[in-house]
């Protein structure tokens, strides 16, 4: 069939889907990171709740509560961009193979969507380095 690739087309696409490959195995090991932090966090916020009001040794340590809330924010939206930048790898895998079946060209394209998804990766970062600022501040270190 005239439509399929040789090797050497397969074989160049392949060599070009390493790096997206290792910046997708890289939003997955972060996601991990972000999502282990949610789970600290939301526990956290559990064990504070359910202190008695009228414990009146710990009951100060309510107070926390509204800052542990922020934080799952800024937790959350550093979720959503790392799983949109991963999407935007995965679609940049899928395109890389799909235009070497086709024997079509794709640098733009590709080049467009490797740098949303490295802007993506890079304001989830910038999400995560707010949170973890937050979760260093004094207020964590009584309890």
């Amino acid at each position: 069939m005239a439509f399929l690739p040789d090797a050497a087309q397969i074989s160049h696409a392949m060599s070009e889907a390493t790096a997206p490959a290792f910046v997708l195995g890289a939003v997955a090991a972060f996601i991990s990171v972000l999502l282990g932090r949610v789970t600290m966090v939301l526990e956290r916020i559990r064990s504070l709740n359910e202190i008695a009001d009228n414990d009146t040794d710990r009951a100060r340590l309510k107070s926390d509560i509204p800052r542990l809330r922020q934080r799952i924010k800024l937790l959350s939206s550093a979720t959503h961009l790392a799983l949109v930048s991963g999407i935007c790898t995965a679609l940049l895998l899928v395109l890389g193979f799909a235009t070497a079946l086709f024997g079509l060209e794709h640098e733009y394209g590709a080049g467009l969507i490797f740098a949303v998804a490295v802007a993506l990766l890079g304001a989830s970062l910038y999400r995560f380095a707010q949170e973890v600022r937050m979760g260093l501040s004094e207020a964590d270190h009584y309890r």
